[in-house]
């Protein structure tokens, strides 16, 4: 798969530490269990992001907060 990098290094490290809190409360049990699935999601989909540095959402939205243009 190709993904077009549209998040700025900001972006990425601002989505990696929300993925990764919204991973501890899941591991703590800080929230019960309706809320996990969701939050288990959206863990997920923060950090997918901040690794590949991509945005589905950004992408349809023609949002770039990445300023160098870099291809994967």
């Amino acid at each position: 798969m190709k993904f077009e990098m549209n998040i700025g290094d900001a972006d990425r490290a601002v989505r990696a530490v929300v993925g990764l809190v919204l991973l501890y409360l899941i591991i703590s049990a800080a929230v019960q269990a309706p809320a996990t699935y969701l939050l288990g999601l959206a863990s997920i989909a923060f950090l997918f992001t901040a690794v590949t540095g991509s945005c589905k959402l950004y992408s349809l939205l023609k949002i770039k907060t990445c300023p160098r243009k870099i291809e994967k």
